[in-house]
Order: C-alpha cells, then structure tokens, then sequence
C-alpha cells in the first residue's frame, strides 16, 4: 500500500464534544427550577404564534383588513419573545426547546386545526390564550424570584404586560353587538 492510500483509511479522531457549559451565578436546582418554568412558555409561545399567523391567514368577514393587521402585528410580538426567553434559559446555563415535538410535549396553548373559524371566535380564541399566557407568565416570574433570577423575572415581566396588551385589544374588538362579522 502507498501511503497516499492508507492515509485515506485511517480514521480521524475529533475530541469529544464539550457539553454547554454556560457559566453562571446560580445553583444547578435554581438553574433547573427557572428552566423548567420558562421553557414551557417557550413552547406556548410557538403554539400562540403559530395559531395567530393561522388565524391571520385564514381571515374572512367584514373586518378582513382590520383583523388581518392585528393578528400580524401579534404575532411578530410573539415570535419576538420566544428567542428572549430561550436566551435567558441558555445565560443562566440551562437548555431549551430543541424541535417541534418537544414544543409540543410542553405546550399548554391548544393547537386550531379547524378548517373554518369565525372571525369573532378567532378573537375570541386569541384573549383566551393571551390570558392563558399571561397567567403562566405570573407563576414563572413567581419562581424566577424564589430561585435569584432577577434578570429572567424582568424579561418575562416585560413579555407579561405585551401579553397583557394583546388580550386588552382583543378583548376590545369583542365588545358591542356584531361587531365581530
């Protein structure tokens, strides 16, 4: 054999990877605690995001424009908050979501396969998982206080009063008799 061949069939050695190793201030149980608390709001949010876009795609009725911008303008606030938190997940040295399937072993928001909604239900829909998030919001800031995470409190606090924001205007287009066609 030349050298040129056995070179080709030697089996190169890489080292073996390093695991995220994220350096923090935080016991390994605060990490864990704090983790275990956001990561579920990740996958809500995904679920929340992916039904809004759903929503403002499939829009049909009288305020089709209306609807169509609310939704959208949702959604990118949604989307948005879904890399601060898995941000602050990963500084405190914990992991997050990693595919589709684990989003949806931790969602809590329900998915919409309907093939038609109404425009009034999908608002209607939208302030009950805005609510919902909202309420998950507050226990996981609770337990980011309990554990010293100061920092991950204040982020969700933030995406708090933009879920309380959203259910506000959802909940104003529902009022008045019809005003939903």
């Amino acid at each position: 054999m030349t050298t040129r061949h056995v070179q080709k069939h030697q089996v190169q050695s890489f080292p073996a990877p390093v695991p995220l190793a994220t350096v923090t201030g935080l016991t390994h149980k605060e990490v864990q605690a704090v983790t275990e608390a956001v990561n579920p709001l990740i996958a809500d949010a995904f679920a929340l995001y992916i039904k809004t876009k759903n929503f403002h795609w499939h829009l049909a009725g009288s305020h089709f424009r209306d609807y169509h911008l609310l939704f959208d303008e949702q959604a990118d606030a949604i989307f948005a908050s879904i890399d601060i938190m898995a941000e602050r997940v990963r500084r405190i040295g914990g992991t997050t979501i990693r595919s589709i399937s684990h989003i949806s072993q931790l969602q809590t928001i329900e998915d919409d396969n309907d093939d038609f909604v109404p425009a009034g239900e999908m608002v209607r829909r939208l302030m009950q998982d805005n609510a919902q998030m909202a309420e998950a919001l507050r226990a996981a800031i609770g337990i980011c206080d309990q554990h010293r995470d100061h920092a991950t409190s204040n982020a969700l606090q933030d995406i708090l009063d933009e879920t309380e924001r959203r259910k506000w205007f959802l909940f104003e287009v529902t009022q008045g008799l019809n005003n939903t066609d």
